[in-house]
C-alpha cells in the first residue's frame, strides 16, 4: 500500500512540476529536476531496505541531489555514504475525494484552470493580489496535489482549507477517487481536518560533499 502511493506521488510530483518523467531505476525512481537551485534531481525510493537505500546513495556523485524514502530518518542514516546529510522529514498522505462545493471566504474571489494535466486554483483578495493558490496532477483514478501556499497576511482565513477542497470537487470531475500528497509538518495539520490520512514519514536527505 505505502509502496503504492509512494510511486502514484513521484509520477504526479513530476508532472505537476512538469519534470521528464520519472526514470526506473533498481532502487525506485530517478526525476530529474532543472531550474531549481537547491535540487538537480531526486531518487524517490518506494521501500527503505538497506539494500535499497545505499545502492542509492552510492549512485549519487552529483550535489544537491535528493533522496527521499518511506522511513523514520534514524532508520536510515547509518546506511547513507560519505556526503549525504538528513535534511528534513515529509508525511506521505491520502484520501479517499468527497466533493463538498467549497465557497470561497467573503473578500476573496478563486480561478481555475486546467493545462494539460495540471489544474491550478488562485485565490485573489480583493485588490487582486494573490492571496493562496495550489495545484495538482491528474493521474486517471489519483491525483496528486502540489505546492499548497497561503500568503502570510491571509492566513487563518480559511483559504487553504478553501484551495484543497476545489482541488478535490476538480478532481472529483474528472474521474478521480484518491488524493495524494507530501506534506510538511504545518501543512499535515491542516490536511488531517479535512481528512487526509498520513501513510508514512518520509526521510528526506541530500547530497552534499
Amino acid at each position: 500500500m505505502v509502496a503504492d502511493i509512494v510511486r502514484t506521488w513521484a509520477a504526479g510530483w513530476a508532472v505537476s512540476r512538469r519534470t521528464p518523467p520519472p526514470v526506473e531505476k533498481p532502487w525506485g525512481f530517478y526525476i530529474e529536476v532543472a531550474g531549481n537551485p537547491d535540487e538537480v534531481g531526486r531518487h524517490v525510493l518506494p521501500k527503505a531496505e538497506e539494500p535499497l537505500v545505499r545502492s542509492a546513495a552510492a549512485s549519487v556523485s552529483v550535489p544537491r541531489t535528493w533522496m527521499k524514502t518511506p522511513a523514520e530518518p534514524e532508520e536510515i542514516e547509518s546506511w547513507l555514504s560519505q556526503g549525504w546529510v538528513m535534511e528534513e522529514i515529509g508525511h506521505l498522505m491520502a484520501v479517499d475525494l468527497m466533493a463538498t462545493d467549497p465557497v470561497a471566504p467573503q473578500g476573496y474571489t478563486a480561478t481555475v484552470e486546467t493545462i494539460g494535466a495540471v489544474t491550478y486554483v488562485r485565490v485573489l483578495d480583493a485588490a487582486g493580489e494573490q492571496a493562496a493558490q495550489g495545484q495538482m496532477a491528474s493521474l486517471g483514478e489519483a491525483v496528486v496535489v502540489d505546492r499548497v501556499v497561503t500568503e502570510e497576511a491571509h492566513r487563518r482565513r480559511g483559504l487553504g482549507n478553501f484551495v484543497m477542497r476545489t482541488l478535490a470537487d476538480r478532481a472529483l470531475e474528472t474521474g478521480a477517487v484518491l488524493g495524494v500528497l507530501g506534506a510538511t509538518d504545518a501543512g499535515r495539520a491542516l490536511y488531517e481536518t479535512l481528512g487526509w490520512k498520513k501513510h508514512t514519514t518520509l526521510a528526506e536527505c541530500v547530497y552534499r560533499p
